[in-house]
């Protein structure tokens, strides 16, 4: 079953490829922070927040592709149940970085699979990190590595590289903190299959 990823995730595409599930890419391009003002305003906490662009992401390109199976994903970073949002520069990087030094936080990885423009399925995956007590300086050092269009596509951190080195501890499915709650997936398709 060929399903339609509705994500401009290379991370994504690679752990649905890496677990044989074929795919092409057509990217939403939902206003991603639009939608979370909104959300925001309503009251909605981060584990929503996710959900919920994940769920219009892949109803939005399931819409323009009847029949076609569409997975949307949206990842958010939870510290304190406050939404902390992607980077748009290196020097939001940076204090994005001190706000969850040395502070236990959570990932919330949401994916949604849409036919027909109508969401049939829906999985939540919460993971908790604790990023080390780390000087500015050392900081600095990691967002040095980074490439900035990196940066501001996948956040302040990416544990299937350079990011692992910032954390004390990791609680959770390497995938789904990858932004592929990859299991759930694999498990629900075989069931429509």
């Amino acid at each position: 079953m060929k399903i339609i990823l509705a994500s401009k995730s290379g991370v994504r595409k690679k752990i649905l490829n890496d677990h044989k599930i074929d795919c092409e890419v057509i990217v939403s391009n939902v206003d991603e922070d639009e939608v979370k003002l909104s959300l925001l305003a309503e009251g909605a906490d981060p584990k929503l927040i996710s959900k919920n662009l994940a769920e219009i992401k892949s109803i939005k390109v399931s819409s323009k592709n009847p029949d076609r199976f569409v997975l949307g994903a949206d990842s958010v970073i939870s510290l304190d149940n406050e939404l902390i949002n992607k980077p748009k520069s290196r020097a939001e990087a940076l204090n994005i970085l001190k706000k969850l030094n040395n502070c236990k936080h959570y990932l919330i990885s949401s994916v949604c699979i849409s036919k027909n423009g109508a969401m049939i399925w829906n999985h939540t995956d919460i993971s908790e990190l604790k990023m080390k007590n780390l000087s500015e300086k050392d900081l600095i050092d990691y967002l040095d590595k980074i490439k900035t269009e990196t940066l501001l596509a996948y956040g302040v951190y990416q544990v299937e590289a350079e990011g692992l080195s910032l954390f004390e501890y990791i609680k959770g499915d390497r995938n789904s903190i990858m932004g592929l709650p990859i299991n759930e997936i694999i498990n629900y398709i075989k069931d429509i299959k």
